[in-house]
């Protein structure tokens, strides 16, 4: 495996470089930015957009926070467990209903940007959004790969076990068994067409295999 060390503003130029050649300027790109929250893919989300904007892309970043089961379902068996968190707690058909099918090909460009206040559990409201062809979509959030979810891009965001339990704050940590069982049982960086090491937030590292 090759490492390969990048400045956090390198990352965000090389990954914007790689969506541009994935780009179809009669169609659109969906990208997934997979990583526990501790890994920043929400963050690393918001730094890709004004970039892709300034390329002539719209861009709409959509986080999987706001897609959500309501709490009756996520909490069925507890509000920490975490194998109830690794199974259900995402609602993937409704990310694939109101985001990824209506970007996908024939689709209408017709997205929901949100869908559920995780907070308040209840319907945001939102006002469905009309993307262009030539539109980017960000995705980002955890235990996004493997599932079958439709992306033209996937990059997942890897933290040593250590790494993550000592960026993880103390009230999140029982995630972390959920987290391990992701990385054993879907491994995703099989899945993933870019993999960042990022124990280090200020000094990220791009692996691969030659």
């Amino acid at each position: 495996m090759r490492v390969r060390p990048v400045t956090p503003g390198g990352l965000v130029s090389e990954l914007v470089e790689r969506i541009g050649k994935v780009a179809d300027p009669d169609g659109w790109v969906r990208v997934a930015l997979d990583g526990a929250p501790a890994a920043g893919p929400d963050r690393l989300a918001e730094a890709l957009v004004d970039p892709l904007r300034a390329l002539g892309h719209q861009v709409l970043h959509v986080r999987t926070v706001d897609f959500l089961r309501p709490k009756s379902v996520r909490w069925e068996f507890g509000r920490t467990n975490p194998d109830a968190y690794y199974e259900g707690w995402l609602d993937e058909a409704g990310l694939r209903r109101e985001v990824l099918d209506p970007l996908g090909p024939g689709g209408t460009g017709r997205v929901l940007p949100t869908l559920r206040d995780p907070v308040r559990d209840r319907a945001t409201r939102a006002a469905y959004l009309s993307l262009p062809p030539g539109a980017v979509l960000l995705v980002s959030g955890d235990l996004l790969l493997g599932s079958g979810l439709p992306f033209e891009l996937a990059v997942h965001l890897v933290m040593s076990p250590a790494a993550l339990a000592r960026h993880t704050p103390p009230e999140e940590a029982w995630a972390l068994p959920a987290y391990a069982r992701y990385a054993d049982e879907v491994a995703p960086q099989t899945f993933a067409d870019l993999v960042v090491k990022v124990d280090d937030s200020r000094h990220p590292a791009i692996m691969s295999v030659d």
